[in-house]
C-alpha cells in the first residue's frame, strides 16, 4: 500500500473529501497549499484536488489522516493511462501507412491521421475503461487511521 498524509475537509454521510497537503514547498514561495507562483498556478490558477475516501474511522474536518491504496492499482491505472493511447496511435500509424498507395507523401498524410484517429479511439476506450473501475474498491483510497498530530502539523488556508 502507498501512504499519505491528507487533510479531511469535508464529511458527506459517510465519506470523507480529503486534500493531500505537501510535506514541503518548492522553494519559489513557500507554500504548500497550492502554487501561486509557478506559470501554471499563474495561467489556470490553482485549484486543491480534493477526492474522497470511504470514512470508516468517523474521521472529522480538520482531522489529519493516513489515506492509501494498492501499488497495483496505481501501476495498472498508469500503464492503462499512458500505454493504451500510446500502443493505439502507433497502430493507427502502421493501419494507416498501410492503407497508403505507396507515395510518400499520401503515406505520410495516411499514417498521420490514422495515429490521430488511434489516439482518440485508446484515449476514449481509457475513458469508459476508468469510468468503469471507479466503483471497484480496489482503486479507492482508504482511510487507515488518524495521523499523530505530532509528525505532521498541517494548517488550513
Amino acid at each position: 500500500m502507498i501512504e499519505e498524509h491528507a487533510l479531511v475537509i469535508g464529511v458527506e454521510q459517510d465519506v470523507a473529501l480529503l486534500e493531500v497537503v505537501r510535506r514541503s514547498a518548492c522553494g519559489l514561495c513557500g507554500k504548500t497549499r497550492g502554487c501561486g507562483i509557478s506559470l501554471f498556478g499563474r495561467l489556470f490558477g490553482h485549484k486543491n484536488n480534493v477526492f474522497k475516501a470511504e470514512n470508516t474511522i468517523h474521521a472529522k474536518p480538520g482531522d489529519n489522516v493516513v489515506v492509501a491504496i494498492e501499488e497495483r492499482a496505481v501501476l495498472m491505472s498508469a500503464m492503462v493511462v499512458y500505454g493504451v493511447p500510446l500502443g493505439v496511435l502507433l497502430l493507427g500509424a502502421i493501419l494507416g501507412n498501410a492503407l497508403s498507395d505507396g507515395t510518400a507523401s499520401q503515406a505520410d498524410m495516411y499514417a498521420f491521421a490514422g495515429a490521430i484517429a488511434g489516439l482518440l479511439a485508446g484515449l476514449g476506450w481509457v475513458k469508459g475503461y476508468a469510468t468503469a473501475r471507479v466503483m471497484s474498491h480496489r482503486y479507492q483510497p482508504t482511510i487507515l487511521r488518524l495521523a499523530d498530530a505530532q509528525v505532521i502539523n498541517f494548517k488550513c488556508e
